[in-house]
């Protein structure tokens, strides 16, 4: 199987373990004005604490699992990268965590924010994507110490796949902001 057929592959078994992990069902309508409106999630909104671990812990393994089965390390390059892996796996995890806290709280309030509760999640938003940005960036003299300059940029090629993968299926079940002007 060719790679790219691989990286694919991996990318598609990834998006429906995601799906399957919180059995989301995406709205549709069939009516004509709301064709132009992202249609809401489902409102079976109680997420636990348990809930999100476990779907945190999932994501984590599937994530590997697409890393391992497309860097085609040697056993050196792997036996070198594997711990820088999860070291910075465990730093994008403690990141991560006030983005799963976020999403908590946008289910548990259903969409409806006060203006100082919708100022504040943006902010903690954006703040997380730039955490996880200067992560990578803090991490690629790293990787490149123990991998070739291409497999550092397949590397994070497939690690920023995995991610949006990821975010695609957090965000897909959250409800949208509802404005109450």
């Amino acid at each position: 199987m060719s790679r790219t057929r691989m990286n694919r592959l991996a990318v598609f078994v990834l998006a429906i373990a995601c799906l399957l992990a919180r059995g989301v069902a995406f709205a549709q309508s069939s009516s004509p004005q709301s064709d132009a409106k992202i249609d809401q999630p489902p409102p079976e909104q109680n997420i636990s604490d348990q809930d999100i671990q476990m779907l945190r812990q999932n994501l984590r393994s599937q994530r590997r699992r697409v890393i391992a089965a497309n860097m085609q390390l040697t056993p050196a390059e792997a036996a070198k990268f594997w711990p820088i892996y999860d070291q910075y796996i465990a730093e994008l995890v403690k990141l991560n965590g006030a983005k799963y806290e976020i999403i908590k709280q946008d289910v548990q309030s259903n969409g409806v924010l006060t203006d100082a509760q919708a100022d504040s999640a943006v902010k903690k938003w954006i703040s997380v994507d730039q955490g996880v940005s200067d992560l990578r960036l803090r991490y690629v003299p790293t990787f490149r110490k123990v991998l070739s300059a291409q497999n550092t940029a397949l590397f994070y090629q497939l690690d920023r796949r995995v991610q949006l993968m990821i975010d695609l299926q957090l965000v897909s079940v959250l409800p949208l902001i509802t404005p109450t002007h």
